[in-house]
C-alpha cells in the first residue's frame, strides 16, 4: 500500500489575503493540516501543490515536500481541485512513482487530527469506497426551510410543515477538510464525489469553513473550545 497526502495551497487567496499561511492561534494555518498528516503515520509522502515560493518554503519548514511548483494554468481561479490532483499524480508518474491512495487536504483546515484521518482510511479500504470525506449535520432540519420573494415567505417543502423536527432525516454537508481517496477509481472517474463516496460525521465544532475576516476569528474560538473537549 502507497498514500500521498497532498495539500493544495495556492498564493492567490482573494478574500482573505496569504490565507494558507496566515498565523491561525500563533503559527501558520497549513501547519495544522501537514501535522496532521505526518502525525496520521499513513502517507509514504506528505506534499504541498503551491505555485508560491513563500508558501513552498513555510510548507517545507513544516516538514512537508514540495517536489514541484503548481503550473499557471492549475494556479488560477477556474482551476478545479481536481484539475490539481491530476497534474500533482501525473508530475509523480513523470519521475516514475505512483501511489494506490492519496488524500486531499485542505491548507485552511486546522481541525483535521491524525485520528480522524486514520478513521477515513479504514473507511475507504474497508468497504471499499472511491471517497471518503467529513460530513456535518446541518443544525436545522432543511426540509422545513423556506424561501424569500418579495419579503413573503414560502416553504420549499410544505408537505413538512406540520413535521416535528425529530421525525424528519436528518441532513449533512460537506466539511470541506479532506477527501481521502482511491487513486485509480479517481483516475477512472475524473472526480472526487461520486455515487460511491463515503462519509464520517464530525460535530459542529469539528470544522469551520473560513471565507472571511469573522470566519477566521469563529474558527480559532471554535478549534479552543473543540481540543478543551
Amino acid at each position: 500500500m502507497s498514500a500521498v497526502a497532498i495539500i493544495t495551497a495556492r498564493g492567490g487567496s482573494k478574500r482573505i489575503p496569504r490565507k494558507n499561511i496566515r498565523s491561525f492561534l500563533g503559527k501558520p494555518i497549513i501547519a495544522y493540516a501537514i501535522q496532521a498528516a505526518r502525525e496520521s503515520g499513513l502517507f509514504d509522502e506528505v506534499m504541498v501543490s503551491t505555485d508560491d515560493t513563500e508558501i513552498a518554503s513555510i510548507s517545507q519548514e513544516c516538514g512537508a515536500s514540495v517536489p514541484f511548483l503548481r503550473r499557471a494554468e492549475t494556479a488560477d481561479d477556474y482551476a478545479t481541485t481536481a484539475d490539481v490532483l491530476r497534474e500533482v499524480l501525473s508530475q509523480y508518474e513523470d519521475q516514475g512513482r505512483s501511489f494506490e491512495y492519496a488524500c486531499c487536504l485542505y491548507p485552511t483546515a486546522p481541525f483535521v487530527t491524525p485520528r480522524l484521518l486514520k478513521q477515513a482510511f479504514s473507511k475507504l479500504t474497508d468497504h471499499p469506497f472511491d471517497t471518503v470525506y467529513p460530513v456535518q449535520p446541518f443544525s436545522f432540519p432543511i426540509q422545513r426551510a423556506v424561501r424569500l420573494h418579495d419579503s413573503k415567505v414560502a416553504w420549499f417543502h410544505p408537505e413538512y410543515a406540520l413535521t416535528r423536527s425529530q421525525d424528519l432525516e436528518p441532513a449533512y454537508h460537506d466539511a470541506g477538510q479532506f477527501y481521502f481517496f482511491n487513486v485509480t477509481a479517481f483516475q477512472q472517474n475524473h472526480r472526487l464525489i461520486t455515487d460511491n463516496s463515503g462519509g464520517i460525521v464530525i460535530s459542529e465544532l469539528g470544522a469551520h469553513d473560513i471565507d472571511n475576516e469573522a470566519d477566521w476569528q469563529i474558527a480559532e474560538i471554535k478549534f479552543k473550545m473543540y481540543n478543551e473537549q
